[in-house]
């Protein structure tokens, strides 16, 4: 179950990312819906790099958060699996 739910907030934010490089469509409801979704689960992690490059900057932000959920989801499960 927790695999599932880390696994659907690191597809999220990558969706995120390659919709912000693509410069894909706001307007279009499910990007739009994955850029809502993406900002209510970075978590403050949205802004930790500011570089000039605002792309660069959102690569590096939901990346981090990507990575973050990763590592501690992966320490949720090990937890888990020794109970």
């Amino acid at each position: 179950m927790v695999r599932a739910v880390v696994s659907v907030v690191v597809a999220v934010f990558v969706l995120h990312i390659l919709f912000v490089v693509l410069d894909a469509n706001q307007g279009n409801g499910f990007v739009a819906t994955i850029y809502t979704v993406a900002k209510a689960l970075v978590l403050g992690l949205g802004d930790v790099f500011t570089p000039d490059d605002a792309v660069l900057g959102v690569v590096m932000n939901y990346g981090l958060a990507a990575l973050l959920y990763l590592v501690i989801g992966q320490l949720v499960i090990k937890a888990l699996r020794r109970h």
